[in-house]
């Protein structure tokens, strides 16, 4: 054990971190020339298009120095917000965590946020400035900003580009020095840790397990502690990055375990393995199920293919335990689901999977969150959608999530931040100066952060901003269901749930955007913003009018009116009878955030 290495690389989106274990695994891993592509360790065409680590992974190498044999364990983990949980429990199996810094760039949000989550878990940081080729990059503010955050020595900082290769053969000895060896456990059954968990289709689920004691080996019976769910070992190995099978993995070895398992439920990540002989074991603290934040309803743009889009919703789920889905019904838009995801990011990256994969579209109802509903009878309720909601005389109290979001700016944009967080009812809570950035953070309600607001921070910043947010209570809120009424009949897919202040400026946005988008029909189409019986919002679309009175070549001007009021009366009755055909693109252009 005294020979072991288990590390993480963290950073911000695009700072370099699967470049950098690129070059680690071309130098000291087993792929030879001709296996060695970029990012290898994202297995995704869609995390190397996009420049993101969706799923984490590991990969196991080994160096040589001073004539002993280390084997250094790295595990790439995801850099966005939605994959936080993901990233906590990747840290939790390591003991030390290169830092990865653009020297172009600085310190970014999601950098700030999984250091302070290492430094919580006790891991040493080795950091790291990529990116020292390039001519933009500025090597002096970013080490200043490094010392000040850090609380270290300049000297402490290794500097490298992971592009060229320049200074990353220092990395591996400075992970040798400063990294600890994993610690001994006084437990002698053998006991592993769930890193990550994905389904193949050949294999059944893969498990990524850090041994923590005693020897994981074939035949071994185990338990998954929080399910009680036991299982036979078949095969163990590690990745390097390519799958190599052993005889056994021993404590502080970083590998993967195939048992059989058939669904991601039963191995969910951050789970503790134990010996099915062990007596009481602990479960290894951390663990939480991982619970969906955004809902969206997705609904097959031809209905043909609903059986389909259940086959593929099923097949995703099987290799992502954070994506639920339940099957939905709508009035407007017909059979469709109800997706929960853990962010924007997530449900984008899904709703691109299924159109790549599965060559299949989806119509997307606007995100919405898990409020908490305290009814009359002191009874709570979540409601993931806002046809769920109850009745207002039954409601008490309407509790919503709340983030506290993390940016960093350059400071000529502050002003326009501070303002945009304030109109989506931000509370500032802390304002500190960087070299050459602002850090600002505030609590907002999550409902007010999933639709549009990156989107405006990134416009209202040329792109510089960075974020970062947790969601860390539910507080009391004055929250209403706007519903919208088509010729007085009620669109079930197009209400949502506001909060009360926004309620009369997005009711006139919402109907003046659906006049643009509904066709006009022989009669007037009348649109309306609700809450309840009272209408906020009013405004219709024309009738064609055909010209009655075209005929008429004179006489009295009574026989006009006749032939007016002959044609007002025709109108009325077929408003009555005449239902308002609403296309599928009209429900496309409303749904979709303006970009």
């Amino acid at each position: 054990m005294n020979n072991i290495r288990n590390i993480s690389i963290i950073a911000h989106i695009d700072h370099g971190k699967s470049t950098l274990a690129d070059r680690l695994i071309e130098k000291y891993g087993a792929l030879s020339i001709r296996d060695m592509h970029d990012q290898v360790l994202d297995s995704m065409d869609l995390e190397r298009e996009r420049g993101i680590t969706i799923k984490a992974q590991t990969v196991s190498l080994n160096y040589f120095k001073d004539n002993i044999m280390y084997k250094i364990n790295i595990i790439d983990t995801p850099g966005h917000v939605d994959f936080s949980y993901e990233v906590s429990r990747s840290l939790s199996a390591c003991d030390s965590a290169l830092l990865i810094v653009d020297a172009t760039q600085g310190i970014e949000a999601q950098s700030i946020a999984h250091t302070t989550l290492a430094q919580e878990l006790g891991l040493t940081i080795i950091p790291i400035i990529n990116k020292i080729d390039l001519p933009s990059a500025d090597i002096v503010s970013v080490k200043k900003d490094l010392v000040d955050f850090l609380n270290i020595n300049e000297s402490d900082i290794l500097e490298v580009s992971a592009k060229t290769g320049e200074g990353v053969d220092t990395i591996i000895d400075t992970v040798i020095s400063k990294t600890p060896p994993p610690s001994i456990s006084s437990t002698q059954y053998p006991k592993a840790f769930i890193i990550d968990s994905w389904f193949d289709n050949y294999l059944g689920v893969v498990v990524l397990v850090k041994v923590i004691s005693g020897t994981i080996l074939p035949k071994l019976k185990i338990k998954i502690l929080s399910n009680s769910k036991e299982f036979v070992i078949d095969k163990v190995g590690i990745f390097t990055p390519k799958i190599e099978y052993l005889e056994q993995l021993e404590s502080g070895d970083v590998g993967f375990i195939i048992a059989s398992i058939k669904t991601l439920d039963a191995a969910p990540v951050g789970d503790t393995i134990a010996d099915i002989k062990a007596v009481n074991p602990k479960a290894l603290p951390g663990f939480q199920h991982i619970q969906p934040r955004v809902f969206s309803g997705f609904y097959p743009l031809d209905s043909k293919n609903y059986q389909e889009s259940k086959k593929a919703l099923d097949k995703l789920s099987l290799n992502d335990n954070s994506f639920t889905y339940e099957p939905e019904n709508s009035d407007s838009l017909g059979h469709g689901f109800r997706c929960g995801f853990l962010g924007l990011l997530h449900m984008e990256i899904i709703r691109e999977r299924l159109a790549r994969e599965y060559d299949l579209d989806f119509l997307m109802t606007v995100p919405s969150v898990t409020y908490r509903i305290i009814l009359k009878t002191n009874e709570m309720v979540e409601v993931k959608s806002p046809k769920d909601l109850p009745d207002d005389n039954k409601i008490l109290k309407f509790l919503e999530p709340i983030a506290e979001i993390n940016i960093i700016t350059p400071s000529k944009y502050l002003g326009a931040i501070i303002e945009l967080c304030i109109k989506k009812r931000g509370v500032q809570k802390n304002l500190q100066y960087r070299s050459n950035s602002v850090e600002i953070s505030f609590n907002i309600p999550l409902s007010e952060i999933i639709y549009d607001f990156f989107d405006k921070l990134k416009s209202s910043t040329k792109g510089y901003a960075s974020y970062d947010y947790t969601v860390i209570d539910y507080l009391e809120s004055k929250m209403i269901k706007l519903d919208i009424l088509v010729n007085k009949k009620k669109v079930d897919a197009l209400s949502q749930i506001l909060h009360k202040d926004n309620s009369d400026k997005k009711a006139r946005e919402l109907i003046e955007n659906l006049k643009t988008l509904i066709p006009r029909q022989n009669f007037e189409v009348s649109i309306q913003g609700c809450v309840g019986s009272k209408v906020l919002a009013s405004t219709s679309v024309r009738g064609y009018r055909k010209d009655v009175t075209a005929k008429l070549y004179g006489g009295d001007v009574t026989r006009k009116m006749k032939l007016l009021k002959k044609q007002k009366e025709g109108k009325k009755r077929m408003k009555k009878v005449g239902n308002v055909d609403i296309p599928k693109e009209a429900f496309y252009e409303f749904m979709m955030p303006k970009k």
